[in-house]
């Protein structure tokens, strides 16, 4: 099911679930290290968190942009 709704999507939701999913995993283990206070655990959730919701935008750019882009050029060539 996931698969699908990640390269069959027509809504533009399926790839930024991606990073979304991974941000979660990034904030969730953030909160462990900061609540146990280890540092690594912290540093390595904050980064992953950060590094996926750059992700999440990137995702979100070429899964819905590019194909409304690519429409408008066929569009144009007509």
């Amino acid at each position: 099911m996931l698969r699908s709704i990640i390269h069959d999507g027509e809504e533009g939701h399926g790839m930024p679930l991606l990073g979304t999913l991974a941000g979660g995993v990034g904030a969730i283990l953030l909160a462990i290290g900061a609540a146990n206070g280890t540092g690594v655990l912290a540093v390595v959730g904050g980064i992953v968190l950060a590094v996926a919701l750059s992700a999440t935008v990137v995702l979100d750019h070429i899964g819905i942009d590019y194909d409304v882009y690519r429409r408008l050029d066929d569009l144009e060539k007509k």
